[in-house]
């Protein structure tokens, strides 16, 4: 709330008084208001005289004022107004004068009076505040200032100028409206007389019963429902008792249990793992309320398992999935009663007797979205905020040597919801651990922070370690080097704090690449604590982000947490699978979008090499649709200032001790305002080391890096040569991964190599989040926004990841692998090959090179290459090739590849990082290769038939191939071979093909509807005429001419086709034009589509085996490659077009029992490739699930021969495709194929 001070003499004194008032609560004497509207009419009758002899006429406090008189009375009716307005002018312009002009005369009589009147009230409130007694304390709550700032608050004309707003936030809104006009003052009057309670950060003390929303204030505590504010709506609590956050560590009762890391020998119990009982209701009110009491019995009650999600289990409405928008009526800070499903656990432990004398500490880490626990029948706390951890101190209410119950009230949502808007599904449940600790008495380690630095020069180590201790201790450290040899010890006795600050020399120095591990052990009264940690240094030099002295490129991904059943709650092993995926694909960063995940990934991004930006839970996007200033709603609204501090405490303090963690984030799209900056401040009062991150602050304001998203890549290179501004910049999302793409990603990573002040980017992201379910015929699918009765929703837009919802690779991401790899090999010339190291620290010396030749149907296996020793970072070097072996007849490639030398934690050795191939002799072209295909004499016979009444024209070769020609359709229908002289192996006719199944990138960016505007799916080839004749080296031709055009419209691709038939061969040469009007600007590919029988294969020579497009083909080696027909096709989980293959020159389609069923040649054209599908495009237009798809399968082959295709983008957020890679409509088209 905008805040203001009032400091008075009162009488002839110099006592001032601090007026408090709160423009969120009511219920006061009228009599003080009346009294505070006289001294406003009595003000005004004498302040303009006094005024005017020391100011000019036209003051500007006065015309400020007169602007809060014109917006009350616009917008409230006068008598209400009229009466306000004088109390706030009153109370406003005396504290202005007071303040600014420092004006020491005795105030007016009855100005005395009613500052007396509001003194007892303040130091009555403060006796109440030593009560218990929450009515009284309620109904004198306020002075008489804060009555009418309410009051002005209140009023239905301005909720109706303001619909959207709660009555603080239009205070606020008027001020900050008016104080353009003057300058406003900056100190405060309070919100209210607080809550003797536990602000989260501060030390856990009793806390009171909320109080109630204001309107069940006004109409008294009598008859009210709710009786009392419940904590999930209740503003002024974000956590109630709970323990001040900590790091994520265990105790033990020895070293080498300590060393091992296994939290089943800490001391410790885990209460998770395993069926909890449970019960569902519709919203905190309905169902058992009682459940937390001793005696209730919940032998009846259903179980469900912890970690989990209840919507995933069978309860409630199911998952619901939107990107931006909240799924209720947004109100905040309040969330409704009625639609907030509540979900109650009751588990049963036992304690052992000899714990008895230790502080037992519950901890949850990770509950959606908030919880109230119960033990033993004692309420403990509440807590909220989904993904941080909770702690409390259950001593006092432990039985020992007997059994506890624990129970937890979960709600769907709190008022902290607002801040969890992350384009993920909205689930509940206890999703992560819970644990029963045990800390010895009196003395324990309550926490600690580790600092490993180095020094300037990046040779010496600087360890410090700050102990925090519950009670005066000896505390012994112990740093272990990774083979478990000691480097160092010390001891230092103290309380509340022991601080170690010990040099190490020449550490080895950690970093993604080389993730070196020590191990620091804590003690004190016979407990351990053991913590990885590694040494390294982050800083900005001349604006260039370095780790260890070096420039860094984060070659990253967003990481949501996921699993296809669970939900959020992921188990360790799978969490484990995905990290080591991340580290065989050459991905070296991780932001934890949006939010801090599992507090196990760190260990394992600590153990395996990998940077993390480690963001704050924290997104409130959905109040960018909710209409007015996405930013004042909580943002730039200081009422939450404290909300978002929180989860910067609770991220910074859990996070501290792990090396992988460089940088913070303040959270993602939650615009900007304040409140940032109060998260970036606390968070360099804890931690100078790391860099602060927040993509929303577009100036770096509230940050140390620029960030954006989604940005175009000559944007990108634009910024990369401005050298104007100092800080480094990152993209946070980029290369969106949804459906078949990400297109034109090569780049971007190449502009961040090329420009120091780039410092890479994070590919939006990881995982589709599909949740596996299944039809009501028992198809089983993996669900995405709307599959659940969930609306309203974003639909499919969760599947946007480089991994399908099973967590298996999609083609994407085997691309970013490559665009990524750590070598990049640039030139051959002669002998010698120019490689680039694009590792950030090391050199190439752990790798080992080996070369290959590859031609068309040959395959020479070479040996090692020498790399020399010692190239450096971002370097380039150059490798010498021995005498190599005359390259094979035709086309043909040196292939070089990269792999491991030795075993790695997350590789074993020959593993292939990274490849490059170079062209030795280039390919035939398509005359060679029709020369080389058929013998001139072999020339064909035609004959004129009708059949079914249709003219066609028959050819016969000699070798036993026939074909028939249709004359009214001006194309191939049949062909048929002398193996099998009655299967005509085409099932459907060569035609044109222009369009493609949309893709979601063409279906977001611009492409896509481009297309289907111009009804480019809707074309068909209208013939105009055919000719044949027989050409002088005796082959025959047949010409045809047609108008390929859409319905409705007038543009039409005029297109000239002539087939040449010559022994068992048919060569086809297309020429086109575009004409007309509202032609399309693009289309999707040029080729031609026929259907074939009897397919089982492709083999081919080209790019392989994956799939491959125009912008997304350089993961695909040359060489012959073979595949199923059924494995060609990628089965995207929402159904798009997939499947082709780029670069090819030729493809060959088998039958199952071998045998040629058609081959095509592509000759030297370069981008050419086909695609065989047991599905049509319109199957994968109209299918939304693969299932849909599945029974529309077919049992001959579509097959595509493409020239070219329209590139793949990133336009379902983001750019669409790069403009090398368009197919432009308007343009002349040339293109031949040889079919045999």
């Amino acid at each position: 709330m905008i805040e203001w001070e009032a400091n008075y003499l009162r009488n002839s004194t110099n006592d001032s008084i601090r007026i408090r008032a709160n423009s969120g609560k009511s219920d006061v004497d009228g009599a003080m208001t009346d009294r505070l509207i006289s001294c406003g009419e009595h003000m005004e009758g004498i302040l303009p005289g006094s005024l005017g002899r020391k100011h000019p006429p036209g003051w500007p406090w006065l015309r400020w004022f007169n602007k809060v008189c014109d917006l009350i009375y616009g917008c409230f009716m006068a008598e209400v107004a009229n009466r306000v307005t004088r109390a706030c002018k009153y109370m406003l312009l005396t504290a202005k004068l007071r303040r600014v002009y420092n004006l020491r005369t005795a105030l007016h009589p009855t100005e005395a009076s009613a500052w007396r009147n509001a003194e007892l009230v303040i130091l009555k409130s403060r006796e109440l505040r030593r009560t218990s007694n929450v009515q009284q304390q309620t109904s004198l709550r306020l002075t008489s200032a804060g009555k009418a700032i309410v009051t002005l608050a209140s009023i239905p004309g301005l909720k109706a100028h303001f619909p959207n707003v709660r009555p603080r936030i239009m205070v606020t809104m008027i001020a900050e409206r008016l104080s353009k006009v003057g300058p406003w003052p900056t100190q405060a009057w309070e919100a209210n007389i607080e809550n003797t309670g536990h602000i989260s950060g501060s030390h856990s003390v009793p806390m009171l019963p909320s109080s109630g929303p204001p309107a069940a204030l006004e109409i008294g505590a009598s008859g009210v429902f709710p009786e009392k504010q419940p904590d999930f709506n209740n503003f002024d609590i974000i956590r109630r008792n709970t323990l001040p956050p900590r790091s994520y560590f265990f105790l033990y009762e020895n070293e080498k249990d300590a060393l091992s890391h296994d939290t089943s020998k800490a001391k410790c119990q885990l209460l998770s793992g395993k069926k909890w009982k449970f019960s569902f209701s519709k919203n905190p009110f309905q169902g058992e309320v009682d459940f937390y009491k001793e005696s209730f019995d919940v032998s009846d009650w259903d179980e469900v398992q912890v970690p989990g999600m209840w919507n995933l289990q069978g309860y409630g409405k199911g998952p619901h999935y939107t990107n931006m928008d909240y799924p209720w009526n947004p109100n905040p800070p309040y969330v409704p009663l009625d639609d907030n499903e509540c979900g109650r656990y009751v588990t049963h432990f036992e304690v052992a007797e000899d714990l008895e004398g230790h502080q037992m500490r519950l901890r949850f880490e990770g509950c959606e979205t908030g919880l109230t626990v119960y033990v033993n029948g004692h309420d403990v706390g509440y807590s909220q905020g989904s993904r941080n951890p909770s702690e409390f101190d259950v001593s006092k209410y432990i039985k020992f040597g007997k059994t506890n119950t624990l129970a937890v009230e979960v709600y769907q949502r709190t008022n902290g919801v607002y801040l969890e808007d992350q384009d993920h599904w909205w689930l509940a449940g206890i999703f992560r651990d819970v644990y029963l600790h045990a800390w010895p008495k009196p003395a324990h380690i309550e926490d600690f922070f580790v600092h490993a630095l180095l020094d300037a020069t990046y040779q010496e180590g600087i360890l410090k370690v700050d102990v925090q201790l519950s009670d005066k201790a000896k505390v012994h450290l112990k740093l272990l080097d990774a083979d478990g040899k000691e480097i160092l010890t010390s001891s230092q006795t103290g309380s509340p704090n022991v601080v170690f600050e010990l040099d190490v020399s020449n550490p080895h120095k950690w970093s993604a690449e080389e993730p070196y591990l020590y191990s620091l052990v804590l003690s004190a009264d016979d407990h351990y604590i053991s913590q990885k940690i590694g040494f390294r240094r982050t800083e900005l030099i001349d604006g260039v982000y370095c780790i260890n002295g070096q420039p860094i490129k984060f070659r990253g991904v967003n990481r949501h947490e996921h699993h296809p059943d669970f939900g959020r709650a992921v188990p360790y092993d799978f969490m484990r699978r995905d990290l080591l995926m991340m580290k065989k694909h050459n991905i070296n960063a991780i932001r934890t979008s949006h939010y801090i995940n599992d507090p196990r990934m760190y260990d394992v991004a600590d153990e395996l090499g990998l940077w993390i930006l480690d963001e704050a839970d924290l997104e409130c996007h959905g109040f960018g649709t909710c209409g007015g200033d996405a930013s004042a709603y909580a943002s730039d609204n200081p009422d939450w200032e404290e909300a978002y501090v929180d989860r910067a405490r609770q991220m910074v303090q859990r996070d501290k001790n792990h090396v992988s963690v460089v940088i913070w984030s303040l959270g993602n799209e939650s615009f900007y305002g304040r409140n940032h900056q109060a998260m970036y401040d606390y968070i360099k009062s804890v931690d100078k080391t790391r860099l602060v991150h927040y993509e929303g602050d577009w100036e770096a304001r509230s940050a140390d890096i620029f960030s954006c998203m989604y940005r175009p890549q000559d944007q990108m290179v634009s910024w990369g040569e401005d050298k104007a501004w100092s800080k480094p910049l990152i993209m946070c999302e980029y290369i969106h991964a949804m459906g078949n793409g990400p297109g034109g990603a090569s780049e971007y990573v190449e502009a961040f190599y090329k420009y120091p002040r780039l410092m890479g980017g994070f590919v939006w992201e990881w995982a589709n989040h599909g949740l596996r379910t299944k039809t009501p015929e028992g198809e089983e699918y993996m669900g995405y926004g709307g599959d659940f009765g969930d609306e309203p929703n974003d639909y499919n837009f969760v599947m946007d990841g480089l991994i399908f919802s099973n967590h298996t690779p999609t083609p994407g991401l085997t691309n970013y692998a490559k665009i990524i790899e750590p070598v990049q090999c640039l030139r051959l010339h002669g002998s010698k090959v120019t490689i680039i190291n694009r590792y950030d620290i090391i050199s190439l010396d752990h790798l080992k090179c080996v070369w290959s030749i590859i031609g068309d149907g040959q395959l020479i296996e070479g040996g090692e290459l020498k790399i020399p020793t010692g190239i450096k970072p971002h370097t380039e070097g150059t490798i010498h090739l021995d005498s190599l072996p005359p390259p094979p007849v035709g086309e043909s490639y040196l292939h070089l590849d990269f792999s491991l030398r030795h075993d790695t934690s997350w590789a074993k050795a020959g593993h292939i990082v990274a490849f490059g191939e170079f062209r030795l002799a280039p390919p035939l072209s398509l005359a060679h290769s029709r020369y080389l295909a058929v013998a001139p004499e072999h020339c064909p016979t035609m004959e004129q038939i009708t059949s079914n009444g249709t003219p066609k024209l028959v050819i016969r070769s000699s070798w036993g191939t026939v074909w028939e020609f249709d004359q009214t359709m001006g194309t191939l229908t049949s062909w048929k071979r002398l193996a099998f002289p009655d299967t005509n192996v085409l099932t459907e006719p060569l035609t044109f093909s222009l369009y493609r199944a949309l893709t979601d990138n063409d279906r977001g960016g611009s492409a896509g509807g481009d297309w289907r505007n111009s009804r480019l799916h809707q074309v068909k080839a209208h013939p105009l005429q055919v000719k044949w004749e027989r050409r002088p080296d005796g082959s025959l031709e047949i010409t045809a001419h047609h108008r390929v055009a859409p319905p409705a419209l007038n543009w039409g691709l005029m297109t000239t086709t002539s087939y040449r038939f010559v022994g068992g061969s048919v060569s086809i040469s297309v020429s086109a034009k575009i004409n007309g009007y509202r032609k399309p600007r693009w289309f999707a590919k040029f080729g031609l589509k026929l259907g074939l029988a009897d397919v089982e294969s492709a083999k081919w020579f080209g790019r392989g085996p994956g799939e491959s497009y125009r912008d997304k083909k350089l993961s695909q080696a040359w060489g012959n490659h073979e595949e199923k027909i059924d494995k060609l096709f990628v089965d995207y989980e929402f159904p798009q077009d997939g499947g082709s293959r780029s670069d090819v020159r030729w493809v060959e389609f088998c039958r199952k029992e071998g045998g040629k069923v058609l081959r095509a040649r592509f000759g030297d054209f370069e981008g050419a490739g086909f695609q065989a599908l047991r599905y049509s495009t319109e199957d994968l237009d109209e299918c939304t699930h693969p299932y849909e798809l599945y029974k529309r399968k077919r049992k001959d082959t579509v097959v595509s021969l493409d020239w070219v295709h329209h590139g793949l983008g990133t336009g379902s957020c983001g750019p669409s495709t790069l403009a090398q890679y368009e197919l432009k409509a308007d343009q002349d088209f040339k293109f031949h194929v040889l079919l045999d």
